[in-house]
Formats: structure tokens, C-alpha cells, sequence
């Protein structure tokens, strides 16, 4: 990592983290490095908004509506695999927008194979690499090793945004480390 390159984490399984993957390109004066990690590993909390203010967010952000799966919450570690794989081949962004909104505008189960290679032919990933990076161990250590960063830097809850040694989180942090980005220029 590049410690003067922000560290964006998230994990496909989190709404908050959808929102934050939509602005954060935008929203932050640098592109930050896009780090999954898997919630569930680090007992992180998301933050927690009413179902009416998702939909406000969403609305004021642009976003196409929320459309949850049908069996939500999903269990996304597949996809989390996916995305640990997608960022070894320089396609952690690609493929982890694509991911979101296949869950969250498209109502579609990352917990379903066919969605993560959808996600994945979506950002020029083949299926049949896809399939076999689920299977490696080199794949289940990166995104171990990236749950033990996020741990080591304190993270406590998604999404953050990891700048130096200071974490920003939920979706308040994103326009926070924005600011201490630019104040720091």
C-alpha cells in the first residue's frame, strides 16, 4: 500500500458500502486504493439508518432505486472472494461496482454464483477464471490478509476510508477524509 494513497474498505454484503463505492471516486480529491474485507471476519458494525433514509441517500445520490435480493442479507463471502481476486488482477473497482449493483440495483443474490460472473463478465473477467480463482488458497489469504490490515488499523465499522493512521467511517467519513485530504494538500 501507498501510505499516501487513501484505503477505501468495504465489503459487497454492506449497503452503506454500496453507497460509499458509488461516491467515493468522486467525493475523494485522489483515487483510493479499494479494499475488501469481509465484515462478518472483523465483527465490524455497519452504521445504522432507517430504511427511508437509504432510499433518500439513494435518491439524492443519483442512484438507480434500491432493489434488495430476495434472500437478504445475502451470504457474500463468494463474492468477496471474487473481489479479492478481481483486486489481484487490477480490477477491484470494475468489478466491485459491478457487484453492487447487481445486488442493490438489480436485486440480484451475491451469494449466487451466476451473479458474481455476471459481475464479473461486466468488467471483461472470464467465468471460468473466476470459478477457479474461488477455489485458490492464494485468493482466501489476500482477503485474509486484507481483513488483518483492516483489523490492524482499527476499523470498527464499514465503509471506511483509511488515510495514515486515521480512519474515517460510514457515510459521514467519506466527506471527512475528503476534508482531511484537502486540508492536508
Amino acid at each position: 500500500m501507498n501510505p499516501a494513497q487513501p484505503v477505501f474498505y468495504y465489503d459487497l454484503g454492506c449497503l452503506p458500502c454500496y453507497l460509499a463505492a458509488e461516491r467515493v471516486m468522486t467525493t475523494l480529491p485522489m483515487v483510493p486504493e479499494w479494499e475488501p474485507i469481509l465484515a462478518s471476519a472483523l465483527d465490524l458494525c455497519e452504521p445504522e439508518l432507517d430504511p427511508g433514509d437509504y432510499e433518500r441517500l439513494i435518491v439524492e445520490h443519483g442512484l438507480q432505486p434500491l432493489r434488495l435480493p430476495e434472500h437478504w442479507p445475502a451470504d457474500t463471502s463468494m463474492a468477496m472472494l471474487a473481489a479479492a481476486y478481481a483486486k489481484q488482477i487490477g480490477r477491484a473497482v470494475a468489478f466491485s461496482l459491478a457487484a453492487f449493483r447487481q445486488a442493490y440495483a438489480g436485486g440480484r443474490d451475491l451469494g449466487d454464483l451466476d451473479t458474481v460472473l455476471i459481475a464479473a463478465a461486466a468488467c471483461e473477467i472470464h467465468p471460468t477464471a473466476v470459478t477457479r480463482a474461488l477455489q485458490m488458497r492464494s485468493v482466501a489469504e489476500a482477503l485474509q490478509r486484507a481483513c488483518d490490515r483492516g483489523r490492524a488499523a482499527g476499523i470498527r465499522a464499514l465503509p471506511a476510508v483509511q488515510i495514515g493512521s486515521d480512519i474515517y467511517e460510514g457515510e459521514a467519513g467519506l466527506d471527512a477524509a475528503a476534508q482531511a485530504i484537502a486540508g492536508g494538500q
